[in-house]
């Protein structure tokens, strides 16, 4: 059998992608000698929200994800990032491939309002491995699955979040709202003769009529 060890060695923006994707470059060794022919991957990366400190100003944005900070002890658990497939090239002893991921900036979902509440630090992650392994050796082929207990920690930079989305959103975020909320927006717009969405925002947020 292969005895396969992962390693997660850095991690960066993609560039010239379509779409905000960060790319986890794995370093993936074979122990035993044997050449390995492919493999295809499945890399479920799950973020450890519990294996970090939090500033004031981080905790009071994470309340309406994780509850009051005196619950967190029951409410700061793992949760899903990204699952990924990727195909790995033949290799005998150890070889690098990235696992690229396509990441959204959406604050309604869990991962973009936890990176939106950080301000520096790093994401503690745990990547989890499966999948199958196709080698050649003897008479022919030779096919087994990825062990069920692989797995490879990694430390997210915040700043390298924050370099991934200045790229394609810079110096916004993005809210969604209700059909209904977007057209009293407009109509209040117009109303006023606001030139924009988001100078009408900061005027209905002062207090205005």
């Amino acid at each position: 059998m292969a005895e396969l060890t992962f390693d997660c060695v850095d991690v960066r923006p993609l560039r010239y992608a379509a779409s905000p994707t960060l790319a986890f470059r794995l370093r993936i060794s074979e122990l035993s000698g044997q050449p390995v022919h492919a493999m295809v991957l499945r890399v479920q990366i799950r973020i450890e929200p519990q294996r970090r400190r939090y500033a004031d100003g981080e905790s009071e944005l994470l309340t309406h994800l994780f509850g009051e900070r005196s619950r967190w002890g029951e409410t700061l658990k793992p949760f899903q990032f990204a699952t990924v497939s990727v195909t790995v090239p033949g290799f005998s002893g150890a070889t690098e491939v990235d696992a690229e991921v396509p990441c959204t900036y959406d604050l309604e979902v869990a991962a973009g309002k936890y990176f939106h509440a950080l301000s520096e630090g790093v994401v503690p992650m745990v990547l989890l491995f499966s999948g199958t392994v196709f080698g050649k050796g003897g008479p022919g082929f030779w096919v087994e699955q990825v062990p069920w207990h692989t797995q490879a920690e990694c430390r997210l930079p915040v700043a390298v979040w924050d370099e991934l989305m200045a790229r394609y959103f810079p110096d916004v975020a993005w809210l969604k709202l209700p059909h209904r909320t977007v057209d009293a927006l407009l109509e209040y717009q117009a109303r006023h003769a606001i030139p924009t969405c988001e100078a009408a925002v900061e005027q209905l947020l002062a207090g205005g009529p």
